[in-house]
């Protein structure tokens, strides 16, 4: 079993920054790879980032590529999400999220993931 706490989310002004964490515990981080996703009221889960576990290689969603980086520190069991010149469209709830021998193919599907954090809000004002 893995647990993960999200942290980090806030109210910031469009073109802020923004780093959140997620911090796991109850199991081996190193052998899992990350993603983080978000959601706004009344919409699906969306895939924001994710990271594998080894190679490091990492894959980004259209709508954040460039500004967003994600990344991990396993000898702290941690993962970040970098988030720069944010929009406000940017607003949601972000999740991050393990999975357990995920192929390539599926660390854009939510469904596919096993371990999930509570959220943390991100609001960007216009």
């Amino acid at each position: 079993q893995v647990q993960l706490v999200e942290s980090g989310g806030g109210l910031v002004q469009a073109g802020d920054s923004l780093t959140l964490s997620c911090v796991a515990s109850g199991g081996s981080f190193s052998t899992y790879s990350v993603g983080w996703f978000r959601q706004s009221p009344g919409k699906v889960r969306e895939f924001v980032a994710a990271i594998r576990r080894s190679t490091g290689r990492s894959y980004y969603a259209d709508s954040v590529k460039g500004r967003f980086t994600i990344s991990r520190d396993n000898t702290r069991d941690t993962a970040f999400l970098q988030m720069n010149d944010l929009k406000p469209e940017d607003t949601a709830v972000y999740y991050c999220t393990a999975g357990f021998r995920m192929r390539e193919g599926q660390l854009g599907y939510a469904d596919d993931y096993d371990f999930w954090g509570q959220g943390t809000q991100v609001t960007v004002s216009s």
